[in-house]
């Protein structure tokens, strides 16, 4: 931990400066008239037959967007005509209700403005069971009614939890789903993946390695880390960045 400390800074300084360079995502808007429309990511149910998983993530609503991403999970079955959404949703704490909901609806919808994008896809032979075990993991998440915005656990707590209990997943959560090394009392578990993994003090304070990750470490909640798989460095606030992004011109759709 001492050879972490100097180079804190620097990278801070790294992480401000890949803001600068890229675009703002967060949008600001009243959350009343904030856009929730669907952007065209989830294949139509009507005519997709196979079996579908989706895990989405979009910039969290108003300031907290500047710091991180708000995550959640849809799955259709196969021959199914809807989706099945797993969600935490915070603001339902306030009126005594559940913070987990499950429920069917349009997978894709942006969040209060917010367009998201696809973390993770699987589809096809083999999909069936793995929404199986999405359920079962989903319905076992020990704090369906507890929600703590910072360092959780909070929707991206719950995508974890769901992520270490069906690792064929291989999910990469964004080192911007803050929340998502919150462990509760326990201080070692498998990296979200569900490979490698991670030590973390109530997801303030932590390391992990995983072959999906790579190496996070995790410092009030802010983590910066390295991927060698597919080389890209891992930053707060501005998330994954690939090592060709640094040579390549940013297009937007």
């Amino acid at each position: 931990m001492s050879l972490v400390l100097p180079v804190f800074p620097f990278l801070l300084l790294l992480n401000l400066i890949v803001l600068v360079a890229i675009p703002d995502h967060a949008q600001a808007e009243y959350w009343w008239n904030a856009s929730r429309e669907p952007v065209g990511l989830a294949p139509d149910p009507a005519v997709t037959s196979e079996a579908i998983i989706q895990i989405y993530g979009a910039r969290a609503y108003g300031w907290r967007g500047k710091l991180g991403i708000h995550t959640w999970i849809a799955v259709k079955p196969s021959q199914a005509n809807s989706y099945t959404i797993y969600e935490v949703i915070g603001w339902l704490q306030r009126r005594k209700m559940p913070v987990l909901v499950i429920y069917e609806n349009v997978p894709d919808r942006r969040w209060y403005g917010n367009v998201p994008e696809i973390l993770l896809e699987k589809r096809g032979d083999g999909v069936d069971v793995l929404i199986e075990k999405i359920d079962q993991a989903a319905r076992s998440y020990p704090y369906a009614k507890d929600y703590t915005i910072w360092p959780g656990p909070n929707s991206n707590t719950f995508t974890a939890w769901v992520s270490r209990a069906v690792p064929e997943l291989q999910l990469d959560l964004p080192p911007t789903a803050i929340g998502k090394d919150y462990l509760g009392y326990r201080l070692i578990s498998r990296a979200p993946s569900g490979s490698g993994f991670q030590i973390s003090f109530f997801g303030l304070m932590g390391v992990l390695i995983s072959a999906v990750e790579g190496i996070e470490i995790n410092l009030l909640g802010l983590s910066f880390g390295v991927n060698w798989n597919s080389p890209a460095l891992r930053l707060p606030l501005a998330g994954r960045k690939s090592f060709d992004l640094w040579h390549q011109p940013v297009i937007e759709k």
